[in-house]
């Protein structure tokens, strides 16, 4: 599986190390072949000036990556993410390849910004569940869980919660054992609050 996390200036640094740091992990710990490949995407290949001054070079830009399996959106500064047609048109195309569709944190507004959210349950960042409401009525935001898992798009509540919701993924996608073993080896205690 190829797994793309988006980023982009001011993103929330955990938001995407912590999910990577998960599928690359648990790619070193798998017995045989490797099942994930992890890699970061950004609007150009420019390196990204993440939250903090975090500078952090893309893999790959959208308009040359691999095919993805699942597609992680991040959260942070999203509201000039929003405004850029180019981004969100291309979080839409991704979604209509992907197997899972993903969010951590604010960028849960990137998905439904590109309407591929209406009427879903999900969950965002404490601090933004009443902006998330009122951009958004339709949706049916719920607060006090790590993620929210609707299928084939998956919510994660802010920062941290994104690691926690990495460890579900992995579960649905390969198995238990395997996130527990990554959650081990992380020195993660797995918050499995979700819903």
């Amino acid at each position: 599986m190829h797994i793309g996390i988006f980023i982009y200036p001011e993103a929330e640094v955990l938001d995407f190390a912590g999910p990577y740091e998960v599928f690359s992990t648990a790619a070193r710990l798998c017995p045989t072949k490797a099942p994930f490949k992890v890699s970061l995407i950004a609007r150009d290949k420019a390196p990204v000036r993440a939250r903090a001054g975090f500078r952090v070079i893309p893999d790959y830009d959208i308009s040359q990556h691999p095919e993805l399996d699942l597609l992680i959106i991040v959260g942070g500064v999203h509201t000039k993410e929003m405004d850029k047609p180019e981004v969100i048109n291309w979080i839409r195309k991704q979604a209509a390849k992907v197997k899972l569709l993903a969010s951590v944190c604010t960028g849960v507004f990137l998905l439904a910004k590109a309407q591929l959210i209406s009427n879903h349950r999900v969950t965002t960042h404490w601090e933004d569940i009443a902006d998330l409401k009122q951009q958004f009525p339709t949706l049916t935001v719920v607060d006090n869980v790590r993620w929210v898992d609707n299928g084939e798009v998956i919510s994660s509540a802010g920062i941290s919660a994104g690691i926690d919701m990495s460890l579900h993924l992995l579960e649905r996608l390969v198995n238990r054992e395997l996130a527990l073993k990554t959650a081990k080896q992380m020195d993660f205690d797995w918050t499995e609050n979700g819903c």
